[in-house]
């Protein structure tokens, strides 16, 4: 572990709060409990400068002693959920989707339903060729994507139904859905299966799959996808993707649900 300089010339350095937390650091996943030695190892300071650490730290709540092992308790976490509340989905979902991107080389988003068209909020691009200018605040009609036919299958059946009642169908290309029978039977789908794929529908040279963002209540407030080009990657490729897609969306509610606490 870096250990920490002395800032004789700074007056605003606070070096005991910088011992804290450094002290906090030395325990980790495979060193859940630590001796006062090891911590001293650990972070390269006098036993009495990390006693006096992991004794305030005690008296904080922020560590339990077990005899001669100390180990943190679950109050750290407080330390980062006031970071994480003050985080936007958007934020909480960028490391998930760049991470996903990497995994799959293909460009992932997160959208959110405003109104009858999504919106994309989140978006990680890869250097594939997609021909679709798409940018964060792009908006596109919920048909006729897969994030969208996503968030539509969230929707509760009234809200469903006013839905197909009032939307206008365009035939955006060849392959675009043209009734609302059929969309009605698409979202059912995407209901009993938790993901979509959407098969040039937007845009003759663009394939999606979808899955759903849920809320702690089990709510779908956002879709997260990955976009192909029709050109490079088959529908049962991007088919295979689906499990991966689903650890990601996985991991963004995960975030959400820290920030939203119990």
């Amino acid at each position: 572990m870096e250990q920490l300089e002395d800032a004789p010339g700074d007056a605003d350095f606070v070096q005991a709060l910088a011992r804290g937390l450094e002290v906090i650091k030395a325990f980790d996943a495979d060193y859940p409990t630590r001796s006062l030695s090891d911590v001293a190892r650990v972070t390269g300071w006098s036993r009495a400068a990390v006693r006096r650490s992991l004794l305030t730290l005690l008296k904080l709540g922020y560590v339990r002693s077990e005899g001669t092992l100390f180990a943190l308790t679950p109050k750290v976490l407080e330390l980062g959920h006031a970071y994480l509340r003050g985080l936007s989905t958007p934020q909480i979902a960028g490391p998930h989707l760049e991470q996903l991107m990497r995994d799959v080389h293909e460009t992932t988003a997160l959208s959110v339903l405003d109104g009858d068209h999504v919106v994309h909020v989140a978006r990680v691009p890869t250097n594939g060729v997609i021909t679709v200018s798409i940018n964060v605040g792009s908006r596109f009609p919920a048909y006729a994507t897969a994030m969208g036919r996503v968030l539509l299958a969230g929707l509760d059946e009234r809200a469903f139904e006013e839905y197909l009642g009032r939307v206008d169908l365009q035939p955006l290309t060849d392959r675009t859905v043209r009734n609302a029978a059929e969309l009605r039977a698409i979202v059912e789908v995407v209901r009993a299966s938790g993901f979509c794929l959407a098969d040039q529908e937007l845009n003759s040279s663009l394939r999606a799959v979808a899955v759903p963002v849920r809320d702690q209540a089990g709510a779908v407030i956002a879709a997260a996808n990955i976009a192909v080009s029709a050109g490079m990657r088959s529908l049962e490729q991007l088919r295979d993707m689906v499990p991966r897609l689903q650890e990601c969306a996985a991991a963004i509610e995960a975030d959400l649900h820290l920030v939203e606490g119990p």
